[in-house]
């Protein structure tokens, strides 16, 4: 059916009901509580001791993830931990790079890369997980950011976005659906595992209250939308089933 103005009803009408259905749906998806059973995994990211209070690139109040996280790993039989591995020298470091400095902005040959101060250099105290993090009933480690040349910040795909870490592919062989994501920073390493699990298919979810970000010029806002458009739910630890 088309008025004069040559306007088809029908199909603005099948547009608006798919459009409501699409909202209704994203709607019942932030309302709901995820299923913690054998297909769940909790992903910790880079909970280290650079990341915390008194390490090179602390997140401000970084420790305190660390009794939620403990907390919420009670409830979970998959644990996997992600660890930033870096070598002396690292690119993305900005005592790599002459007259530059941490935060300044490089482009690579895998496009922009913000400059760090060293960190999580592989086998020093920095690099070590939180000591009062529970690691005993994780059951994996993903070390990323170990290749001079290329910066890591998700879990799944280093950030040339081309080499995976196979942390995708141990999930699908063990019969993961579902991934719950805590750790540092919500606005980098958090934010883009869960957008890279949410991408391999994963339903996939963030416990706000168990992460910390280092908000650098909008970076959590954006990081925050950029989840939502992947349909990455936002989630309290009170959430979660017991």
């Amino acid at each position: 059916m088309t008025d004069r103005g040559g306007i088809d009803r029908r199909g603005l009408i099948a547009g608006a009901t798919i459009l409501t259905a699409a909202a209704a749906a994203r709607a019942s998806k932030a309302q709901e509580q995820p299923v913690i059973d054998e297909r769940t995994v909790l992903i910790v990211v880079d909970v280290q001791n650079d990341f915390c209070p008194g390490g090179s690139l602390a997140v401000a109040r970084g420790d305190e993830v660390v009794p939620v996280i403990n907390a919420l790993a009670k409830r979970f039989s998959n644990i996997v931990l992600t660890q930033d591995w870096h070598p002396p020298g690292h690119s993305s470091f900005a005592s790599s790079h002459t007259g530059k400095k941490p935060f300044d902005t490089v482009q690579m040959s895998y496009g922009p890369q913000v400059l760090w101060p060293d960190h999580c250099v592989q086998g020093t105290k920095g690099a070590e997980f939180r000591a009062e993090l529970d690691l005993t009933r994780a059951q994996t480690i993903i070390r990323k950011g170990f290749r001079r040349e290329i910066d890591s910040y998700s879990g799944f795909v280093e950030a040339d976005r081309r080499t995976p870490t196979g942390l995708t592919g141990y999930l699908r062989e063990r019969g993961i659906l579902r991934a719950v994501v805590a750790g540092l920073a919500t606005d980098f390493c958090v934010s883009w595992t869960a957008q890279d699990a949410a991408r391999a298919g994963f339903d996939t979810y963030v416990v706000e209250d168990a992460c910390r970000a280092i908000d650098l010029e909008g970076s959590l806002a954006k990081a925050w939308a950029e989840m939502a458009e992947l349909d990455v739910t936002r989630i309290k630890a009170s959430d979660l089933p017991g």
